[in-house]
């Protein structure tokens, strides 16, 4: 009983860290479209808060009506791969500053951002997330809920990567900043890259 509890507990605070980041979000969101930014691929945005929102609810009913043990071994492992989701997103929001939205927004004749994180990585908020979605579940060994959501994730990243990439390439000059830098695994860290990944 001790466990589920701690894990209801961890998920509500990771639930806290969302609403304050949308909060944030909605902020800079305002002082960009007063710039005159321009939103891209909107639709797809209520599927996004769908998909992430029944991730943390999924999260925590599997584990309180599927009783998948607690192994400590997994748990920690869980728990560090999660961190480092946390790491590079929050790494993604502090190089992009007031530019950072969870909409696709996007500055006509603005240089894309290309500094922090961001000059090793295309897109490192995505490949937190990839980590988080997958890692926060298995911290209480919800299997299900971490393939699950791992899989729309990935659908969902599909589309959002190529529909925001369209976009920056348009307003930006982000193609010559980013066509040969890998989207999610740094060169030298487990595979070469040859210009994608």
């Amino acid at each position: 009983m001790v466990t589920p509890l701690l894990f209801t507990a961890l998920v509500a605070g990771v639930a806290v860290q969302r609403l304050l980041e949308v909060r944030r979000s909605a902020q800079n969101e305002r002082r960009l479209r007063e710039r005159g930014a321009r939103e891209h691929a909107p639709r797809h945005f209520r599927v996004m808060q769908l998909v992430h929102g029944s991730w943390l609810a999924a999260s925590v009913l599997e584990v309180w009506l599927l009783e998948p043990p607690f192994r400590p071994w997994l748990a920690l492992g869980a728990a560090v791969v999660f961190g480092i989701g946390q790491a590079l997103r929050l790494a993604a929001v502090r190089a992009l500053g007031e530019r950072w939205s969870v909409r696709i927004l996007t500055l006509p004749g603005e240089p894309a951002v290309a500094t922090g994180i961001y000059r090793h990585l295309r897109h490192p908020n995505y490949l937190g997330v990839i980590l988080e979605l997958v890692a926060l579940p298995l911290v209480h060994g919800a299997v299900y809920t971490a393939l699950v959501f791992s899989a729309a994730n990935a659908a969902l990243l599909w589309f959002r990567i190529r529909e925001e990439e369209r976009a920056l390439a348009l307003d930006s000059d982000y193609p010559a900043h980013f066509a040969a830098r890998p989207r999610f695994l740094p060169r030298g860290v487990v595979f070469r890259s040859r210009g994608s990944s």
